[in-house]
């Protein structure tokens, strides 16, 4: 060991640096590491796979049951079933609602639209209310404005609840459940229009080609004049809806009038000749019944929409 002479007379030890470092290492080795790392075994252990799952355990756990041929006839079993279910629906839902003719009801252009909205508010001048066939087919409405169509209608009935909104709005009256009890109203009552028109045709005996679709149609037209009604009233006050309403309800009754008489009277009495009857009559109280009910329910439905 060396021995430094300081200024006191003493004598101080010098240390060895390698011994330092030498021992500094080793405490560091034992004292850092405080727990053992076990990262390595984990890894490894979880790394392992047991060799006898095999395929299997990689499928999943219907390949056993789907590979099964009993499985297979099953469905194949099933899914003839369903096919069949459903063309059964399909032919029985035809009889009464003919989907495959929907298309026919929408084919119009904006030419069509304009004439028929004017042809719903001012019938007066109109001269030939027959619909044109073409080799026993009727054309489409986009080449007749007689034909009926369902897209009036259908835009007229949402146009109609959008318009209800506004005027509950105006009230601070709007609710979701108060426009939802207003389209489900206006919905329920154009059903039993129709059905009830089904069933005095059925009644009566009439033999006519109006269909169940020409009917919706035909009820569903009076939306026109009930909105017409409506945005008068919410623009001009009270006395313009009803002054407006009662131009549409005379409109409507018209038009109903010089449209069914074609499809439900007799060709005679169709021209306008007297013709006699205790069924021609019935005929005859039937169209005035089905045009007379418009007005009604056109009131019925705006009335508590105007304050």
């Amino acid at each position: 060991m060396d021995y430094t002479a300081t200024q006191g007379g003493f004598r101080q030890r010098k240390l060895q640096p390698n011994m330092r470092l030498r021992n500094s290492s080793v405490d560091g080795s034992d004292g850092s590491q405080l727990f053992e790392d076990t990262s390595g075994v984990g890894s490894q252990g979880g790394a392992y796979m047991n060799p006898q799952a095999g395929p299997q355990a990689a499928g999943f756990p219907g390949q056993a049951l789907l590979s099964d041929p009993m499985s297979n006839l099953a469905m194949a079993y099933g899914s003839s079933l369903a096919s069949q279910g459903r063309e059964m629906v399909d032919k029985n839902l035809d009889r009464f609602i003919p989907i495959s003719k929907l298309k026919y009801y929408f084919a119009v252009d904006t030419v069509y639209v304009g004439k028929k909205l004017g042809l719903l508010v001012f019938p007066y001048m109109h001269e030939n209310w027959e619909v044109s066939y073409q080799q026993d087919t009727p054309v489409a409405p986009r080449f007749d404005v007689n034909a009926p169509d369902l897209y009036i209608p259908a835009m007229g009935f949402i146009t109609y609840i959008l318009v209800a909104g506004l005027a509950l709005g105006t009230q601070n009256r709007f609710s979701p459940e108060l426009l939802g009890v207003q389209a489900s109203s206006a919905f329920v009552w154009l059903i039993m229009e129709v059905l009830a028109v089904l069933l005095s045709l059925y009644l009566v005996t009439v033999n006519t080609d109006l269909t169940t679709i020409d009917l919706v149609a035909f009820s569903g037209y009076k939306y026109v004049g009930m909105i017409v009604g409506v945005v008068a009233g919410l623009l001009f006050g009270r006395p313009a809806y009803y002054l407006s309403l009662l131009w549409c309800c005379v409109a409507i009754f018209v038009f109903m009038i010089r449209t069914l008489r074609l499809k439900l009277l007799s060709e005679a009495a169709a021209e306008g000749r007297l013709v006699r009857g205790a069924r021609n009559q019935l005929r005859m109280y039937l169209t005035m019944s089905i045009a007379a009910a418009q007005p009604i329910f056109m009131y019925w439905l705006t009335y508590h929409l105007i304050r």
